[in-house]
């Protein structure tokens, strides 16, 4: 008796899209269609310096959201300004790959952005200018997975979303015939 694997939904509209994009984009084999590689989670904690609860909650809420479990950042150099020494924790990362990384944009895309306040849709100019997308989020209480009366404060990360993509357009294509929400829906301004 074989059972029967599980497979993300993203995962599976993507394999469905993906011969279809070589006409769409102008490419000359099904192998340059660009895909996801991995999405980047990072939440700085400037509190950690003063308060390492901090550091302690804000690793439970990433790994929480994530799903996996969060690093510890530590400065790489000392900055006398901020009072932070060489060593120090200072944030939590987390760095999504497979199965894993497409539940959790299914998550962002159909559950979080639009639980955002006043949401009109995600910038096309977050772009770096090698197909990669970066969203920041200002509160990580739009997770349905964080409950809000357990939280000690209100704390933004920053969602990195890497693509295999060479250009913008090519990644801009990509993440919006996976449902990324754009302002404009498409116009690259």
């Amino acid at each position: 008796m074989a059972t029967a694997t599980y497979s993300p939904r993203l995962k599976d509209a993507y394999s469905e899209l993906r011969p279809q994009r070589p006409e769409e984009l102008e490419l000359k084999s099904i192998m340059q269609v660009p895909r996801i590689e991995k999405i980047t989670l990072n939440m700085g904690v400037g509190d950690a310096k003063t308060d390492a609860k901090a550091l302690d909650a804000a690793i439970e809420e990433l790994t929480t959201i994530a799903g996996q479990r969060a690093q510890v950042r530590r400065a790489r150099k000392s900055i006398a300004g901020f009072k932070i020494r060489e060593g120090m924790p200072i944030g939590a990362r987390i760095t999504l790959r497979g199965d894993r990384m497409y539940e959790f944009f299914d998550r962002l895309v159909s559950i979080a952005l639009p639980r955002i306040r006043d949401f009109r849709g995600l910038s096309p100019r977050s772009f770096d200018g090698r197909g990669n997308y970066s969203i920041g989020i200002r509160e990580q209480i739009i997770f349905p997975e964080i409950d809000y009366d357990d939280i000690a404060g209100i704390r933004g990360l920053d969602v990195a979303i890497t693509t295999s993509a060479k250009t913008d357009e090519h990644a801009f294509a990509l993440l919006r015939s996976l449902g990324l929400p754009f302002a404009n829906q498409g116009e690259n301004q």
